[in-house]
């Protein structure tokens, strides 16, 4: 089953929409972020925030999704992907009315946090069955699928709210752009359940070999049908259990783990830091009032952030994982220093120069860490520990969210543009671990593993143990 699936000898009729479904997935969680990231600066106003509480409320919806993504990753490998990919809508919506409509601080963090839970279930189940609908060859371009599409949201989100901008009244506006997140996730919860369906290698090796066939033979350009002898064992490891995150640690997986961690939170602590809080940066460094932060910030994401991501799609069979993270990480590294270097402009070149330094922040972003961290996490392990080593890499990279989310505004307080040294050390620490680890998912079968017990030969150093130097 995983041969036939992995090798593209069985194409699903239905790859296409399977896959802009999973990619809508993303675009909510992006659009849930973003327009939280406008609106911070009126949440501030109208509920008398500190530096503290702001940070609290940003990094909130990173907490939920840390649980939401330890949590999701161990029950989409017990229950399937299908069954978490159509309830964690529900949060979506449930949360995005709730937080539209938050009278209080209080309140509002408490929607984060719901949302966040959705967020941190979604993510993980949603690049796993884009994985699993996916033969193996190219495999990582198509998972990293979901970086352009995170920038196509928040290219929308700006969108929304220059639309509302018109209309609305300004101290509503992140009430009513935050509230509308409910009419996507009611979108895609609505074509679910026609176009979706388990992933039959996870139907497989759980056993059910009879849901496998029929799912291949109803979704894909076969008919397969199970032999009486067949053997209907599940796969010894595919076994869940609150004892299963032990195994992304295992000899065979510990290296992968740590690299895909490491690069997860690198990423995640710099995009927050920076890409995510370039409103806040428009505003502030380079002076600029309402309207014009909402353009600008449309601007740099459609601009640098859609074209940077596809760039790293189109060449991620080309380059492959760990050479697109590791000259991502090396570019975004040395516009951090630039930035600390550089300080606020003054006068028309410096603000120039500067806006041109983030608009290479953002494209390089996406181009490598920011897309190859979620590609890592999915593909660097087979189908019986795909969720939860996605899920367990994605925790770990809310956790480079929340530290960043709350140190930034802090730091910003205390060295305003000199927080970009400290910025500085995430990218640098990415950079590090992948020079030392060098594992790259594209280059192994990984679904292979589910039936090869045996650890990789020596002569695959880089699939269990760094490399040498």
């Amino acid at each position: 089953m995983t041969e036939l699936v992995g090798s593209g000898a069985a194409r699903a009729r239905n790859a296409t929409p399977i896959l802009m479904i999973a990619l809508g997935g993303i675009f909510i969680d992006a659009y849930d972020f973003t327009s939280i990231s406008f609106g911070l600066s009126d949440i501030t106003d109208q509920f008398d925030l500190s530096s503290l509480m702001v940070g609290v409320v940003g990094s909130a919806i990173m907490l939920g999704a840390l649980i939401g993504a330890l949590a999701g990753g161990f029950l989409i490998d017990k229950l399937g992907r299908y069954q978490v990919f159509m309830a964690d809508m529900l949060f979506f919506v449930v949360a995005a009315i709730g937080c539209g409509l938050s009278p209080n601080v209080e309140t509002l963090i408490v929607f984060r946090f719901l949302m966040g839970i959705g967020i941190g279930m979604d993510f993980p189940v949603a690049l796993a069955f884009i994985a699993e609908y996916s033969a193996s060859k190219g495999r990582g371009g198509r998972v990293g699928l979901w970086q352009p599409m995170w920038y196509v949201a928040t290219s929308s989100t700006f969108l929304v709210l220059l639309v509302l901008y018109a209309v609305v009244p300004a101290d509503d506006l992140w009430r009513w752009v935050v509230g509308l997140g409910a009419v996507p996730a009611l979108v895609v919860m609505s074509v679910r359940g026609k176009y979706m369906d388990e992933s039959p290698t996870w139907a497989a090796n759980h056993g059910d070999l009879d849901r496998a066939a029929a799912i291949l033979n109803r979704g894909y350009d076969v008919e397969v049908t199970v032999a009486e002898d067949a053997d209907r064992t599940p796969v010894t490891h595919s076994a869940v259990t609150p004892a299963s995150m032990a195994k992304v640690w295992t000899p065979r997986y510990r290296w992968r783990t740590i690299q895909a961690g490491a690069v997860s939170a690198c990423q995640s602590a710099e995009y927050y830091a920076v890409g995510f809080g370039i409103p806040t940066i428009i505003a502030g460094i380079l002076a600029e009032g309402r309207l014009e932060t909402i353009i600008g910030s449309l601007v740099f994401n459609a601009l640098f952030g859609i074209t940077g991501g596809f760039a790293g799609v189109a060449l991620a069979q080309r380059l492959g994982t760990w050479k697109l993270a590791t000259s991502g990480f090396a570019v975004t590294l040395t516009v951090m220093v630039l930035l600390a270097v550089i300080g606020k402009p003054s006068g028309t070149w410096a603000i120039v120069g500067v806006g041109l330094l983030l608009g290479i922040f953002v494209f390089f972003h996406a181009y490598g860490p920011g897309s190859q961290g979620g590609v890592f996490c999915t593909t660097s392990y087979p189908t019986s520990l795909r969720g939860i080593g996605s899920g367990f890499g994605h925790s770990i990279d809310r956790v480079g969210s929340i530290v960043s989310l709350l140190v930034f505004p802090l730091l910003s307080t205390a060295y305003a543009t000199g927080a970009y040294w400290f910025v500085a050390l995430a990218p640098a620490l990415g950079l590090l671990t992948l020079l030392l680890i060098r594992w790259d998912p594209s280059q192994h079968d990984v679904d292979a593993e589910d039936w090869d017990p045996e650890p990789p030969r020596p002569g695959r150093a880089p699939a269990t143990a760094p490399a040498p130097a």
